[in-house]
């Protein structure tokens, strides 16, 4: 009678994680399965890279939340150079700049949507993210500007049009790069007073908004307090520490929470 297998140690660790443990082998090679996985992911990753950003979809979406949108480019011409030139993708085209304008004294709060790395992301989770968002900032009676939709964004593309639009501050919604294990990341990265030349720790960043990652109403309740606090203290970056868990939690008998001013 043959012996029973031994139980994999590993199994049950490996149930918690998509990350690649615990994969066996055969001889001295992974195992077939784990190496079409590996290329499976691979090209999804990829995809999610080269994937056409459908900014006329997600301008339809958005108006059925009742937001009215514009549409606009980077400086960067295709996706070729977009992905070689990272400089390019932030700053506005020529056409883009005229389309925006420049405006003095505008709403509090700039929305940007950028493909970015993975248009994938933002096709999945964009729209959903904002149904969950819409309701705390309409509660906070922020104004906001019209929602930008930039193709071949990166991140400091929201510098330059939160600026052009005069608001106070700028939320980009942008496609994370893509992993071996989430090709459909999505990043807020929120801006105080938003100008060309602005830094990235001068940004507070939300990352891995996915079902897989951190929920929508859990990113929604984040990205909400940060502005808020943003908005009261007149900054955004290193020096904005999210405490927003705790403000979930409640303070212990007899201590108040800690600010976020340091």
């Amino acid at each position: 009678m043959k012996a029973p297998r031994p139980r994999d140690s590993w199994a049950a660790l490996a149930a918690l994680t998509p990350a690649r443990i615990a994969l066996g082998r055969s001889g001295a090679s992974l195992p077939t399965r784990e190496v079409l996985a590996l290329a499976l992911d691979h090209a999804r990753a990829r995809d999610a890279v080269h994937a056409p950003f459908d900014a006329k979809g997600v301008a339809g979406q958005l108006e059925a939340l009742g937001l009215a949108t514009v549409s606009v480019t980077s400086a960067a011409p295709d996706r070729t150079t977009y992905l070689r030139r990272p400089d390019f993708g932030r700053h506005l085209s020529p056409d883009s700049r005229d389309a925006i304008g420049v405006r003095v004294g505008g709403a509090d709060i700039a929305i940007v949507i950028g493909d970015g790395l993975s248009s994938a992301a933002v096709h999945a989770h964009a729209i959903p993210l904002l149904g969950a968002l819409l309701p705390r900032l309409r509660a906070a009676a922020w104004s906001l500007a019209d929602v930008v939709l930039a193709g071949q964004a990166r991140v400091a593309l929201g510098d330059e049009i939160g600026e052009r639009l005069g608001a106070r501050m700028v939320l980009v919604l942008i496609g994370e790069r893509p992993g071996l294990s989430s090709p459909d990341s999505l990043g807020a990265y929120l801006t105080f007073a938003p100008h060309v030349g602005r830094t990235d720790a001068e940004r507070n960043c939300i990352s891995n908004i996915r079902p897989a990652g951190l929920s929508y109403d859990v990113a929604a309740a984040k990205i909400a307090w940060l502005i808020g606090e943003a908005l009261r203290l007149g900054f955004t970056g290193v020096s904005l520490k999210d405490d927003s868990d705790l403000s979930l939690i409640g303070p212990r008998h007899g201590e108040a929470l800690p600010k976020s001013d340091c």
